[in-house]
């Protein structure tokens, strides 16, 4: 196996937030290498629900979101859940949340979203003109539901949240309205807001494959290798993997909800847990699909995939270790069964990812404080493919020592 130079940077993954991390250093002139232990896009980035959600600007833990978290435990198939077989090992992560839910940190969690969403849009763009991936791309927005007035209303907070942050949207209080824009809707889904501005990928595996393909063809390399550990040396980083030791310049880790593990390696403790999620993919769509669906009220969405359809979503903090929960999976198909008239579930294949999740619900963007030459960039949550463009910007600014284009104290690794 050839050894990388010493001015080599080998970035660590080869989902959606490293290939586009690799594909920004390269265009910085520097020579990379990425590994990852199964390919690209092999894990999450694999099957997610293809979405950029640039207007999810709201972290996951909201002011009083802690006093649901008893029904969490009752309820193993609701939109957010803990197995109580993992109920004792998160407890002090959901003690970070519940800080994390607070006024002030709420409030500060979502500005440094915001920004990280603007720059992660305009990068997008300038992304797609580079390796020409506006065939990748479906501009048809989102249309988030809502079954009666009084759900609606308990959303408006949101998204005035939205409207305080420049984000466009309409909101919609008619099955007509409603109608325009997605026909074949159950009636119970009486209000809705939608979001222009929303874009998905025809299929995030492919989209990942063409920007790995443009890196190759730049003189990128990709190798598949199990990383272990890293370790600083003068002058650069030692890669410890089960094919031997990489010497690098610079070490990017972006191994998604692994990463906290590498961290380890280096004596940082970053609480990464795991938002496993889970989606039922249709190869033929059975349903006339215009846009990206939110489900607002029961927690999963219903997206375009190829020709086919893609039901997914919820959130069960369960860690990599316990075995699937495909039951939550089926919940949603049978719900959206209901909602969507005339789609008839046939030869469905099931999937769980593992999102990285931070209990702040912002990513880890930054140099480790172990070691300076080793960059993070992991944690994003559901919004990994959204802020993989903006991620990357940035990163190959830190590695570059130019000034990123956004502040990255929000996101810095020593936060916790």
């Amino acid at each position: 196996m050839a050894q990388p130079k010493s001015n080599e940077i080998v970035v660590i993954g080869a989902g959606i937030i490293g290939v586009t991390a690799a594909l920004a250093l390269q265009a910085e002139g520097l020579t990379v290498r990425i590994v990852d232990r199964e390919g690209v896009a092999a894990e999450t980035s694999f099957g997610n629900a293809g979405a950029f959600a640039f207007p999810e600007i709201e972290p996951l833990a909201t002011p009083g979101i802690m006093r649901k978290a008893p029904k969490w435990l009752l309820d193993p198939l609701g939109p957010l859940s803990i197995p109580p077989a993992y109920a004792l090992r998160i407890a002090p992560w959901m003690l970070r949340f519940w800080r994390a839910s607070r006024k002030d940190r709420y409030v500060a969690a979502v500005q440094a979203q915001s920004d990280l969403m603007r720059l992660s849009q305009a990068a997008l763009e300038r992304l797609i003109a580079r390796v020409d991936g506006e065939p990748f791309m479906r501009r048809e927005g989102q249309l988030q539901l809502y079954e009666g007035e009084a759900s609606f209303k308990a959303s408006l907070p949101s998204w005035e949240e939205r409207r305080r942050h420049g984000i466009a949207f309409d909101l919609l209080d008619s099955r007509d309205a409603i109608a325009d824009i997605q026909p074949g809707l159950d009636c119970r889904f009486t209000h809705a807001g939608f979001t222009p501005g929303w874009i998905n990928t025809v299929d995030p595996a492919r989209w990942t494959d063409h920007l790995a393909g443009r890196f190759t063809a730049a003189g990128g390399a990709i190798e598949t290798m199990d990383v272990r550990a890293l370790r600083p040396v003068e002058g650069g980083v030692e890669v410890e993997t089960g094919r031997g030791v990489l010497h690098a310049g610079q070490v990017v880790v972006a191994a998604g909800a692994w990463s906290h593990r590498l961290a380890a390696t280096l004596g940082e403790r970053i609480p990464l847990e795991t938002e496993r999620g889970y989606n039922t993919t249709f190869p033929q769509a059975g349903f006339d699909l215009r846009t990206h669906l939110t489900f607002s009220d029961h927690g999963f969405v219903v997206t375009r995939i190829g020709e086919g359809l893609r039901v997914g979503g919820a959130v069960e903090l369960g860690g990599l270790s316990l075995p699937p929960n495909y039951r939550r999976a089926d919940v949603l198909v049978r719900k959206a069964a209901r909602f969507l008239n005339g789609f008839e579930p046939t030869s469905g294949t099931r999937w769980m990812g593992f999102r990285p999740s931070l209990p702040d619900s912002l990513p880890v963007i930054g140099r480790s404080s172990a070691a300076d030459r080793v960059i993070y960039a992991f944690g994003h949550g559901h919004l990994g493919l959204t802020q993989s463009a903006g991620t990357a910007e940035l990163v190959a600014a830190l590695a570059a020592g130019r000034p990123p284009a956004v502040t990255v104290t929000a996101f810095d690794p020593g936060r916790f």
